[in-house]
């Protein structure tokens, strides 16, 4: 190549280590910091499909959001007039805030597609099912809320659900076990 010639980025020779087939932060698909988790979601109901969206907050709660003190444990969404909102869903008030605090359980619209919010509402309306906030996160420096639809478990369900999570720890134990003992320590 000669000096002051014009070479296109994606013929020019790769320099350095990058990384091939890996997000890094801050590109489409990046790490996620989870701020909070509804696991007693997962518990109560079973997951029929899953939808990440966007969530529109105010500054202070942004800033709440990255202490990472929130809870989901009685959030739900319910679809009102064609949008998506976040319902009793626990942001503490920032604690350097001044009378710009949020209020702590507002409701709090969620940005989703049309055809997802038109699919979710129709799905709705049959009856047993819901949608659940699962995890608040932050994603390329964007709070993103992981909701999902999904019905109700019955109290012999989530005891069949528990009975299963506890066999496969068995299983698995025997398994390190065996290992262990196969390898001779």
């Amino acid at each position: 190549m000669s000096k002051g010639m014009y070479v296109p980025k994606e013929s020019q020779p790769k320099q350095g280590g990058g990384t091939v087939g890996k997000a890094r932060d801050g590109e489409k698909g990046g790490k996620r910091k989870i701020v909070a988790q509804n696991k007693k979601a997962r518990h109560d109901y079973a997951i029929i499909d899953t939808y990440e969206a966007g969530i529109v907050l105010s500054g202070t709660e942004v800033k709440s959001l990255r202490e990472g003190r929130t809870s989901l444990t009685d959030g739900f969404v319910q679809i009102d007039g064609g949008e998506a909102w976040l319902h009793n869903a626990h942001i503490p008030e920032y604690h350097q805030g001044t009378w710009t605090n949020h209020s702590v359980r507002r409701k709090r619209k969620l940005l989703l597609h049309r055809e997802e919010i038109d699919k979710l509402e129709s799905k709705t309306q049959e009856t047993g099912h819901t949608i659940v906030p699962l995890a608040l996160y932050f994603k390329d420096g964007r709070a993103k809320a992981e909701i999902a639809l999904a019905r109700g478990k019955k109290e012999y369900d989530k005891r069949q659900t528990l009975r299963e999570k506890q066999d496969r720890r068995e299983s698995d134990r025997a398994i390190a076990a065996a290992k262990r003992k196969q390898r001779g320590e």
